[in-house]
């Protein structure tokens, strides 16, 4: 029987205020964001997470809204819709490489905050860096390239969708997996046979509300039925709580579903003036295949987080939570 380990953890919100913490006279230094949790990350055989920003480099900086005042990547509204627009130094993707990170999930409602050559152009940093991605895509070829991750001789699917782009138009379909019933049982049902286990992460739900919706709890039902085995979501900003039941799908199989609807947030600041918003956690969990072929989950710990800064210093990072409140 052998047994993999998979971290998981909500978005990585890249705010203007975080980048500019990491500033440094030559570049910048992401890494001491993240130094007090990268053992925690490191230890596990897969470490996923939500990039919810873009590196879409300093010549798309004036694409969409007013020119920035200095010439480093900085947070804009877009002028149409008042959204902030997300674009981060390409000097992250190498920290989370560094820090643990496996595979980043790229459907969110900020994937397209620097319009198609932006979103092509996050997918090439990452590639560069060598952390794997899912949910947004450079051709139509690449889209029914599903990501199978081999953990120890254990076959994991990974899919990532969005419910919107922050009404921003997405001028092919492909370019961005978004919320379709339609298209995700197919995808599931494709990944099936190639795979011994499956998780989806959803970028989905409201903005600052503190519980599911009945229309998210019923799609991740739908998605469980189908033979997912752990749905992750992130995009409300707070956590919710996770819970796991055993589960008979389609195909008849009786495995353990744990359902993690809001991860909250790894990296931000505070939003709405709300702690809760800096709130996050290592969602952790133990798969054994035995010698049937079987893959299922044994194990669930939640490593509670929250991001923390220093009075009177600029310096922020994100450190593991070791009591209850903040």
């Amino acid at each position: 029987m052998s047994k993999i380990t998979i971290a998981a953890v909500g978005d990585l919100l890249m705010k203007s205020e975080i980048i500019a913490s990491a500033k440094r006279t030559s570049g910048y230094a992401f890494s001491p964001i993240f130094d007090k949790v990268k053992p925690y990350l490191k230890k596990h055989n897969l470490t996923i997470g939500n990039l919810e920003t873009t590196f879409s480099g300093k010549r798309l900086l004036g694409v969409i809204g007013s020119r920035p005042k200095c010439n480093c990547p900085r947070e804009r509204r877009n002028p149409r819709t008042g959204f902030p627009l997300f674009n981060c130094p390409d000097a992250l993707a190498s920290t989370l490489r560094n820090t643990g990170f496996h595979v980043l999930t790229t459907a969110n409602n900020h994937c397209m905050d620097g319009g198609v050559t932006g979103l092509k152009r996050t997918l090439n940093v990452l590639d560069k860096q060598g952390l794997k991605h899912t949910g947004t895509f450079r051709s139509i070829q690449e889209s029914k390239r599903h990501l199978i991750m081999r953990v120890k001789g254990v076959n994991i699917g990974i899919l990532s969708y969005t419910k919107g782009t922050n009404s921003i138009h997405v001028p092919n379909r492909w370019l961005v997996n978004q919320i379709d019933q339609k298209k995700m049982v197919a995808d599931i049902r494709e990944l099936k046979n190639k795979t011994d286990f499956i998780l989806v992460y959803l970028h989905f739900g409201r903005e600052y509300q503190s519980f599911p919706s009945k229309d998210q709890k019923q799609l991740m039902h739908l998605l469980f039925k189908q033979g997912v085995n752990v749905v992750l979501g992130s995009h409300p900003h707070l956590l919710y709580p996770v819970t796991q039941a055993k589960m008979k799908d389609i195909y008849g199989q009786i495995r353990n579903r744990v359902a993690a609807p809001s991860l909250g947030n790894f990296v931000s600041t505070r939003l709405i003036r709300n702690n809760n918003t800096i709130r996050g956690m290592i969602l952790s969990l133990t798969l054994s295949k035995n010698e049937r072929g079987t893959t299922d989950i044994l194990k669930v710990d939640q490593i509670p987080t929250f991001v923390e800064r220093r009075k009177g210093k600029k310096e922020i990072f994100t450190v593991i939570r070791r009591k209850e409140g903040i």
